[in-house]
């Protein structure tokens, strides 16, 4: 079990981190196999593995956490923390704290001399302060660099303490794709949680892998429509704990919220632990919600329980989402997003009549490209793909050509160019399922029936870029790995 996860997102077979262009060219040439990665001889605004890594495990109810890091590499964890104390005021806990976390604060002593004694000292705070159960030690590119063990300092401090001490190898410059954080706390907890045990299987359990941006209203979407086939729910690694962990190989079947957020580690434990798993979309909007709960069904053999629920909710929401389809149907959007709720979002605008005109993701690989294909049937071959790890010039230049009625995503940058815009990363409001599908509805159509917020920032406020980029190809920077220029 130690290859578990041996490699980065970047190195699997035929995953494309950077490129762009029209998805059709794209997909062509990449089911030939004579599609390469792009080298970008400028890039801007990029996101690591580390901030994953944090994410994923931080909402853990009996956890504390040693960030081994300058204090900068903790700047997300006030939002995450956020995050955090509303999802325990929707899960109805009475006294609400913020995480447990000491960040080491690597400075220039430390990048000389090691900072390995502040982690000592971290983890010994930490279990005198909160007597947890487990304390987590995130590494980062400076105490990579500098080279600090901290897997002997985790092996020594075990001995002065209860809590399980678990090093989390995730710095920053090991990966080009965030998303490996995930994995790199999935292998972790496979070789200090799991250990290889082989629980007796619990009746009816399934795992449900969810990425840290889903909330408690997700949750419960995900764990009703679960009920429908007589299943109970480890909902994990948000808000888990040590003993829902190792609940994991307990469990008779798995399934993930995203495509690539779990594949892997599902796979390990479908070898090792004989769990089965479904592996499909988010399931948002009615196209990727069917799929995902008919994939679950199927893997149980419960179709036909399922297709009568779909058709009972189908008869529920339809006539609702016609209403919204008569405001805003025909409109053209661009959609940025995490890879997996990208392609959910894309398939989203199709139940209201919408087209899709470009679309931003962190990943381009096998693992997708039937997703693409699906997109290509609905929306055409011409949309635009920007493979990039954010990188806000493109996103910029692209959205400014393609003139997008509506953009989803974070829109921080595309505010400023006066296009309306809203967003699917709601952890605090409901997103998932039939019940999620007309929120979301009624959010794009309010953004694009009132875009005067947008258009009164694009007069007072400029992006830091001259005029003469937009009209620059958006791709310019890119050198095909391989190919002189």
């Amino acid at each position: 079990m130690a290859g578990i996860i041996a490699k980065n997102r970047e190195d699997r077979p035929y995953a494309l981190t950077d490129g762009g262009g029209c998805s059709s060219n794209l997909s062509n040439k990449f089911k030939k196999r004579c599609l390469k990665n792009a080298d970008r001889t400028f890039a801007q605004a990029t996101q690591c593995q580390e901030t994953n890594s944090i994410a994923a495990l931080l909402s853990m109810e009996d956890a504390a956490f040693v960030v081994h890091a300058p204090n900068g590499c903790v700047g997300c964890v006030s939002f995450m923390n956020d995050n955090f104390k509303v999802g325990q005021f929707h899960r109805k806990i009475e006294k609400i704290r913020n995480a447990r976390y000491i960040v080491t604060n690597v400075d220039e002593k430390d990048v000389v001399l090691g900072g390995e004694k502040k982690v000592k000292e971290a983890v010994l705070e930490l279990e005198n302060r909160y007597k947890p159960n487990i304390i987590f030690i995130f590494t980062s590119c400076a105490s990579g660099i500098i080279g600090d063990d901290v897997d002997s300092v985790a092996n020594i401090v075990q001995k002065e303490v209860n809590a399980i001490v678990v090093p989390i190898h995730c710095e920053g410059f090991k990966s080009r794709v965030p998303a490996t954080g995930f994995d790199t706390v999935f292998k972790a907890i496979e070789k200090y949680i799991i250990k290889g045990e082989k629980p007796k299987k619990e009746k009816g359990l399934i795992n449900v892998f969810a990425t840290t941006s889903i909330g408690y209203k997700d949750q419960l979407e995900m764990e009703n429509l679960l009920a429908v086939l007589g299943l109970h729910v480890n909902y994990i690694p948000f808000y888990s704990s040590v003993e829902k962990l190792k609940r994991i190989p307990a469990a008779e079947y798995s399934v993930a919220v995203c495509q690539v957020f779990a594949d892997e580690f599902m796979e390990h434990l479908k070898e090792y632990y004989d769990i089965p798993y479904s592996k499909t979309g988010m399931p948002i909007g009615i196209r990727s919600t069917d799929e995902w709960f008919l994939s679950v069904a199927r893997l149980v053999g419960k179709e036909d329980i399922a297709l009568k629920y779909i058709e009972k909710e189908h008869e529920r929401v339809l006539p609702q989402i016609a209403k919204i389809r008569d405001h805003i149907g025909g409109k053209r959007v661009f959609i940025c997003a995490g890879t997996g709720r990208g392609i959910a979002a894309a398939t989203l605008i199709e139940d209201f009549g919408m087209k899709l005109v470009g679309i931003q993701t962190p990943t381009y690989e096998e693992a997708l490209i039937e997703n693409f294909e699906q997109l290509e049937e609905i929306h055409g071959g011409d949309f635009i793909i920007d493979i990039a790890n954010m990188q806000p010039f493109e996103q910029s230049n692209l959205v400014n050509k393609l003139k997008p009625e509506l953009f989803i995503g974070m829109s921080t940058w595309v505010s400023k160019l006066g296009v309306p815009s809203t967003h699917i990363l709601e952890s605090k409001r409901p997103t998932f399922g039939y019940n999620g599908l007309l929120y979301l509805g009624r959010k794009i159509e309010n953004a694009v029936e009132n875009p005067s917020f947008n258009i009164k920032l694009a007069k007072h406020k400029k992006l830091p870029y001259k005029n003469s980029w937009y009209s620059e190809n958006a791709f310019k920077y890119f050198k095909e790995v391989g190919n002189e220029e």
